[in-house]
């Protein structure tokens, strides 16, 4: 136990000891029992997935001959070999940074990358030992430790953002940078459900204007140069700097010595904003430590895995779906007088029209009877959206709420006029208002989900579906439309924002 007192007196040449930084180190504490906890869960995942390997290759399918109770005591020792090394590749792979936990899904990427590379390895070895690893075993050990790995990491995950709600395990923040930089960085961490960063202060050039000034919130409690004093008197746990034209290489290196002794850790964060981090890259050249972000990947490669994944999930759900569908449509047709679709005309890939297909919902005059009663639109702004639309039918409310309706668009998907995933198709005249920015949307199929569908759907706000868009349009990768496909099961059955 340390006791406070105003400074701890160092070796010769060491950073000073104050208040600040105990509290900030006590503070930390959460970080390594996190990490010692994962650690706990994978070792649990990993002697479980050997323990299987070996029990349904050796013991269930068995072995014959003379050499039976020799090979299974061969693989214990490999069992035991590999328990040991897969785990220490976890560890020295940074599977166990707490600063990737609950954050994102990169945690789970993290894991993933370092089993495969770790049984890549393994594969290496045994051939340049000429040891003739079970293929048996392997097959079984690699999917089954990723499946229990990332379960434990999801579980783990759950119990993290709990504890956040909570209040606990917070890095508490100061922000410095230009008021309009640390406006819209308070504003973009607001938007993190998590609440992974809480900015409890800022500094900004000539500190407050008059007294009790506030960013968003947060008081301003001092000038740029002033960072590392204030944070060592909140005891903040990371200052974020963002650009300022007081924020120089100079004065960011001084920053970074004079924390040393605060116990804070140093955040830079770059104008860039709504970029995934598969898409960053760190490169250090010249002692200048420059970050490249690739291009969207709207071509090559990545596109032809897209398609492929459309068309053989898009057939698979028609198959799976086929009685269901037909169920649907004759109750709307027994229903309601009418068409059993509805058609109509949204714009796709590259500003290209195509009719999109739903089940009919709405009584066969819809359009027409928009105008009357448009002043009562509850939407966002640009889509007209109303929780009790008159036109809706009875068996309409129903397919609505569990989104049962935009069925039919999966025959989209097929004929390539639709993706899986992706922004939502949108009418004409909707695309006419948008400005240029928002038009990138254009840049990818329109999707049967996406980010905004599985984010509140119609109760978000216009702002707020536009960054969601572009940000899916910047950032798009096969691992995150499987994440929003599996999210949207549960969007769908919790029918936020359905209507």
């Amino acid at each position: 136990m340390v006791v406070e007192k105003d400074f701890v007196r160092p070796k010769t040449g060491a950073p000073t000891l104050t208040r600040a930084r105990v509290r900030s180190l006590s503070a930390r504490v959460w970080e390594r029992a996190v990490r010692r906890r994962v650690a706990l869960t994978d070792a649990g995942a990993v002697a479980i997935t050997l323990t299987v390997a070996y029990v349904l290759r050796f013991e269930q399918i068995g072995l014959g001959g003379a050499e039976t109770v020799h090979v299974r005591d061969q693989y214990v020792l490999v069992s035991v070999v590999m328990f040991l090394t897969w785990l220490a590749a976890l560890r020295f792979g940074e599977a166990h940074d707490p600063k990737l936990m609950g954050t994102d899904p990169h945690e789970y990427i993290r894991v993933t990358n370092v089993t495969l590379a770790y049984f890549g390895a393994v594969a290496v070895v045994a051939y340049l030992l000429r040891y003739d690893l079970a293929r048996g075993y392997v097959a079984i050990a690699m999917p089954l430790g990723l499946v229990l790995l990332n379960l434990g990491r999801l579980v783990h995950r759950r119990l993290l953002e709990s504890e956040r709600r909570a209040g606990r395990h917070i890095t508490r923040a100061l922000v410095v940078g230009g008021r309009d930089s640390v406006t819209q960085l308070v504003d973009e961490l607001s938007r993190d459900p998590r609440v992974v960063l809480e900015t409890i202060a800022a500094c900004v050039p000539g500190g407050a204007i008059e007294p009790f000034e506030d960013v968003r919130g947060v008081p301003v409690v001092g000038d740029v140069p002033d960072a590392a004093q204030r944070a060592r008197h909140l005891g903040a746990d990371a200052v974020i700097v963002t650009s300022c034209d007081m924020v120089t290489p100079r004065s960011v290196k001084r920053l970074a010595w004079d924390l040393e002794s605060v116990g804070a850790d140093l955040i830079l964060a770059p104008a860039l904003t709504d970029v995934a981090g598969p898409r960053v890259r760190t490169r250090p050249v010249a002692g200048l430590p420059l970050m490249h972000v690739e291009a969207p990947g709207y071509t090559g490669p990545q596109l032809v895995v897209k398609r492929t994944f459309d068309l053989v999930g898009a057939v698979a759900l028609l198959l799976v779906l086929a009685v269901p569908l037909a169920v649907i449509a004759l109750a709307v047709l027994l229903t309601s007088p009418g068409p059993v679709f509805f058609a109509q005309e949204r714009i796709g890939l590259g500003g290209r029209p195509f009719t999109m297909y739903k089940f009919r919902s709405m009584v066969p005059d819809a359009e027409a009877r928009l105008e009357s009663i448009r002043i009562l639109d509850e939407g966002n702004g640009l889509l007209f959206k109303m929780k009790d639309d008159p036109r809706v039918t009875r068996i309409g409310k129903f397919l609505r709420r569990y989104s049962l309706d935009e069925l039919p668009q999966l025959f989209n998907v097929v004929t390539g006029a639709m993706s899986l995933v992706g922004p939502r198709p949108q009418l004409p005249r909707e695309v006419a208002l948008h400005d240029g920015e928002i038009g990138r949307r254009l840049l990818v199929r329109p999707g049967l989900t996406g980010l905004w569908q599985v984010k509140g759907r119609s109760d978000l706000s216009l702002e707020e579906s536009k960054r969601l868009d572009l940000y899916y349009v910047e950032n798009w990768s096969p691992v995150a439309d499987m994440g929003i496909l599996l999210k949207t099961f549960r969007a769908v059955v919790s029918r936020r924002g359905a209507y």
